[in-house]
C-alpha cells in the first residue's frame, strides 16, 4: 500500500460519514453538460487545482472529472470531442449511497480507465489532489479469480494507491469493506443491497446459525452473518487477495484475527470464525462439520450449479446469492 492511512476502523468512518461529501456553505457548484465536449464549455487553461475549489478543500465531482479529462486531452489519451461521461469511471472512497453529487476532499477518488497510460496516470495523481490512484482496465471485466480453471483477472495500478472502502448497509449494522480495487471486483453500494436482502431473508429462519461462505470475496456476506449473531462463519476463497482483504475487513469491523498454523489448511481464525484460501473442491476435505447455511456467490457468467453440487454435503441449506 501507499503508506498512508488507507484502512480505518468502520466506526471511525461512520462517525463523520454524513459530512464526507457534503458541501460547506461556501462551496461552489460549477455545472458541466456531461454529454457535450468539455472543450466547447471551457478553455482548458482555466482548469487547475484551484478551479472550483473551496477553502474547505472540497470540489464538486464534475469539476474533478473535468480536471482529469483536461490532462487526458493534453496527453493525447482523449480528443477534444471527449465528454465528462466518457472520461473515466470514478470510484469514491469511502463509498456509500449519496442523495446528490458529492463534493470531494483530497485522496477520496480512485479512477478506472482503459485508455490511460502510465505517464498520464502519474500526472493525474500528482496534479488532481482528489485522486489517490489510477487503474487501467475496463469496468466490464470482472476482477478476481472465477474458479480453479480460470486465470486471475486484475486491473493494472498505474499510479498512486487503489485501496478503497465501501460502506455496506445491513439490518445488523453498517460494515466497512476495504479492497485493493485492482484485485477485487467492483460493487457499487446501494441503500438496499440485493445480496444483503437475500441474506436477511435466509437468516430470519435461523437462530445463531453456522455459516460457510465458500466464495467470500472480501468478506462482505460472512461479516454480515457475524454481525447478525451467527455462532460460526467459515470464510473461503480461492483468490489470495480476497482472503487478505477478508482478514483486514474482519479486523476493521471488530472481529480480531489471529493467524493460525495449527490446523491444516487454516489461514486464520478468531472468535466465531475461521478463514481458508483454497479451491472449494479441496475445502471439502478439510471441513468435517455440517453447516446450517452455505453461501454461494459466484461471478457473473459462472455456472453456480457446480459449486452447489460440491458443497451440498457440507450444509443443510445451500443459498445462491
Amino acid at each position: 500500500m501507499c503508506g498512508s492511512e488507507c484502512i480505518n476502523h468502520t466506526s471511525q468512518i461512520l462517525k463523520n460519514i454524513e459530512l464526507f461529501y457534503r458541501p460547506c456553505d461556501e462551496c461552489k457548484t460549477i455545472y458541466f453538460k456531461k454529454f457535450f465536449p468539455l472543450t466547447s464549455q471551457i478553455h482548458l487553461d482555466k482548469i487547475d487545482n484551484t478551479f472550483g475549489s473551496c477553502k474547505c478543500g472540497k470540489r464538486h465531482l464534475d469539476v474533478v472529472i473535468a480536471h482529469i479529462l483536461k490532462i487526458m486531452i493534453e496527453e493525447g489519451i482523449k480528443d477534444e470531442k471527449s465528454t465528462l461521461r466518457n472520461a473515466c469511471v470514478p470510484l469514491i472512497t469511502p463509498a456509500y449511497p449519496t442523495s446528490s453529487v458529492p463534493f470531494l476532499s483530497p485522496d477520496s477518488l480512485v479512477i478506472l480507465s482503459d485508455d490511460v497510460d502510465k505517464k498520464c496516470a502519474e500526472r493525474i495523481v500528482n496534479e488532481v489532489k482528489e485522486v489517490k490512484g489510477v487503474l487501467k482496465g475496463n469496468l466490464k471485466d470482472t476482477v478476481g479469480m472465477k474458479d480453479s480453471e480460470s486465470s486471475p483477472q486484475v486491473y493494472e495500478l498505474l499510479a498512486g494507491c487503489d485501496m478503497r472502502c465501501d460502506i455496506v448497509q445491513t439490518p445488523f449494522g453498517s460494515i466497512g469493506i476495504h479492497k485493493y480495487q485492482g484485485k477485487i471486483h467492483i460493487e457499487f453500494p446501494k441503500v438496499k443491497s440485493p445480496k444483503i436482502e437475500i441474506l436477511k431473508n435466509v437468516l430470519k429462519d435461523f437462530n445463531e446459525p453456522s455459516v460457510l461462505d465458500c466464495t467470500c470475496g472480501p468478506g462482505t456476506l460472512g461479516i454480515a452473518c457475524l454481525k447478525a449473531g451467527a455462532k460460526k462463519v467459515v470464510f473461503n476463497d480461492i483468490w489470495p487477495p480476497a482472503i487478505e482483504m477478508t482478514m483486514i475487513n474482519l479486523e476493521a469491523n471488530d472481529f480480531p484475527v489471529k493467524l493460525s498454523g495449527n490446523k491444516e489448511g487454516l489461514i486464520a481464525s478468531g472468535d466465531r470464525f475461521e478463514v481458508y484460501c483454497m479451491d472449494i473442491k479441496e475445502l471439502t476435505e478439510f471441513l468435517d462439520e455440517k453447516f446450517d447455511i452455505c453461501l454461494v456467490d459466484v461471478f457473473p457468467g459462472v455456472d453456480s450449479n457446480e459449486f452447489v453440487e460440491i458443497v451440498s454435503n457440507l450444509a443443510k441449506n445451500v443459498v445462491v446469492i
